[in-house]
């Protein structure tokens, strides 16, 4: 039997808006939005705008629509990465063992630390703690045997609180858990498990494998492990990146040009933010079609000088899009980066592991 280990999923608060709202008060306790603009889409918002639905990827139109009184906020990246670098120095004074998600959230393996600390219940709250002191900014964790239960975990208490999954609860954890709450679950992907009344865990793992297979793909293997608590990804201190996504699955196919339009322009500006927020560039852009009888299509174009804005994907998108072998309806549109100016190195990733000592509840 594997001994199971101890992973944190540490989570800050709405980062980037609670960044600014730090650095000028007179933004405290207001709906803010960072990015955005007048035909962007929002990177991040504060909780204050979060209760009128506001949300991040949403278009700036939509979020002012629902939050009239909504302050837009121009990002800064160069100031979200000293503060994340700040956070960082704070995980590996528990742990060699981090792997950044990205600017705002990483997993830990913290199975054997620094500090000698048994509970990694402890280690989150103290790495809370400090995170708060010395940044002045709240974070939320998830602590539990995997990289998938400690990432659900991270959003069960969100903001500014932590929560156990126990090796022993883990099951009834997952059974009762909404299918909308599992990682890796979109929209999409819950309103048709949704039509297949599956609701909650205990639903999904009802199902055979065979059965998930066949509703879902290569995915109807991970759902059904996920829904087990199986999930064996190691924390990988050194992955490098090797490309940035963004990509949308409507839940209606459209086949109309102005539609198809949009989609570009809106998948350009966040694969612009996500580049911005993680301060890569990349050579190689490509687009992905699937549609509707779930066949894909990819293309791809690649510049000796790097990519580096929402409009110029948008124009080469364009023009991948008119190469496409079918004109009818379609059930995914994506673009991606690749060939980065991320520096290739091996990857040496030791995971330690030892017999799992007793998580205290929380």
């Amino acid at each position: 039997m594997q001994p199971q280990r101890k992973i944190i999923h540490v989570d800050m608060d709405a980062f980037y808006a609670s960044v600014e709202q730090l650095d000028n008060p007179g933004l405290r306790g207001k709906a803010i939005a960072v990015g955005g603009g007048h035909r962007g889409v929002v990177a991040a918002a504060s909780y204050e705008a979060r209760k009128f639905g506001v949300r991040s990827a949403m278009p700036s139109k939509t979020a002012r629509e629902k939050c009239p009184h909504l302050i837009f906020v121009k990002p800064r990246f160069h100031r979200y990465k000293e503060i994340s670098g700040k956070i960082r120095n704070i995980f590996h004074d528990y742990t060699d063992l981090v792997e950044p998600l990205s600017l705002d959230e990483a997993y830990l393996d913290v199975t054997e630390n620094k500090k000698g600390i048994e509970s990694a219940n402890d280690i989150a709250r103290e790495i809370r703690k400090r995170i708060f002191e010395e940044t002045g900014l709240t974070a939320s964790a998830g602590i539990s045997v995997n990289k998938f239960l400690a990432k659900v975990a991270s959003d069960i208490n969100k903001p500014n609180g932590q929560k156990t999954i126990h090796p022993t609860k883990i099951n009834t954890f997952l059974e009762n858990l909404p299918i909308e709450k599992f990682y890796g679950v979109g929209k999409v992907t819950a309103n048709k498990m949704h039509e297949l009344h599956i609701f909650k865990g205990a639903d999904l793992k009802a199902k055979t494998l065979g059965q998930l297979e066949g509703l879902f793909g290569k995915s109807g293997r991970y759902y059904y492990n996920v829904v087990r608590g199986i999930h064996n990804g190691e924390v990988k201190p050194n992955r490098i990146q090797k490309s940035v996504a963004v990509e949308r699955t409507f839940w209606d196919d459209i086949n109309d040009d102005d539609e198809i339009d949009e989609k570009l322009k809106s998948l350009s500006l966040d694969l612009e933010e996500r580049l911005g927020r993680k301060e890569i560039k990349g050579k190689t852009l490509t687009l992905k079609i699937k549609y509707k009888d779930f066949s894909l299509y990819t293309r791809s174009k690649t510049q000796e000088l790097y990519f580096e804005n929402a409009e110029k994907f948008y124009n080469i998108a364009k023009q991948l899009w008119e190469l496409r072998p079918y004109d009818k309806a379609i059930r995914l549109l994506g673009l991606s980066l690749s060939n980065l100016n991320t520096e290739e190195k091996k990857q040496v990733s030791v995971q330690l592991k030892i017999p799992f000592e007793e998580f205290s509840n929380d």
